[in-house]
């Protein structure tokens, strides 16, 4: 697999998720910088987490603009997977790759922490790695996490089994006490209509090796070497 990671003025999670994907796939990714107007041959492409031109105006909406995403929108509608990550979902909501906004949490504070998620879909080619209903144990690390979309949008997620995380207590019950930032019906991860992107608030690169306490992100990262060759 050979995956190309976005770098910004500001990215300040590229280098963790480069790791994370070389210990999976077993190469280097290609760090593309936002300036650049085409990228590699690239059978992955990821958006890191980070603080994209410093949360200036409003998180993502300037990278949006940015040379290399009007090519990664491209790629994206042409089927080669996008993982989001943090700040890169918040890109993906304002490229229009995924539908929603991401609003600041509800108690107005920076989260950083350990979260669990409960994994609700299984069939993309990020989450096979898990167990339908599986729980994991993933970081979390945002001011702006809070999903919010309309009535019509969160039906459409639902039926569509496109919502691919939500919060959760430890024994995967999700309710509001297991909400940390007040996102609706705690979503933490959604996936596009076709599958092929996926936008996450919590950084499973953060908990991909031993070293870090934990490898509940790291089936991620294998899944997509493992299907992407």
């Amino acid at each position: 697999m050979q995956a190309s990671v976005i770098v910004f003025p500001g990215s300040n999670c590229d280098r963790d998720v480069k790791v994370a994907l070389a210990e999976s796939a077993g190469r280097e990714p290609t760090m593309v910088w936002h300036g650049d107007s085409e990228l590699p041959k690239s059978d992955l492409i990821v958006l890191p987490g980070g603080f994209a031109y410093g949360d200036y105006l409003r998180c993502g909406a300037i990278a949006a603009h940015s040379p290399i995403m009007r090519e990664v929108v491209r790629k994206a509608e042409g089927g080669t997977p996008v993982l989001a990550i943090c700040n890169g979902f918040q890109v993906a909501i304002e490229s229009g790759l995924l539908p929603g906004a991401l609003i600041s949490n509800a108690n107005l504070k920076y989260i950083c922490k350990d979260v669990h998620l409960r994994v609700e879909n299984v069939h993309t080619c990020f989450t096979a790695g898990y167990d339908e209903d599986e729980v994991i144990r993933i970081p979390i690390a945002h001011h702006d996490g809070n999903y919010v979309a309309d009535d019509d949008t969160v039906a459409e997620l639902e039926d569509e089994n496109r919502i691919v995380f939500r919060y959760s207590g430890p024994d995967g019950t999700v309710d509001d006490e297991a909400n940390p930032n007040g996102s609706r019906g705690n979503i933490a991860g959604i996936v596009n209509k076709a599958g092929n992107v996926l936008g996450m608030m919590p950084h499973p690169e953060r908990l991909s090796d031993p070293v870090h306490g934990g490898t509940d992100g790291r089936p991620i990262f294998d899944t997509l070497a493992g299907s992407l060759g």
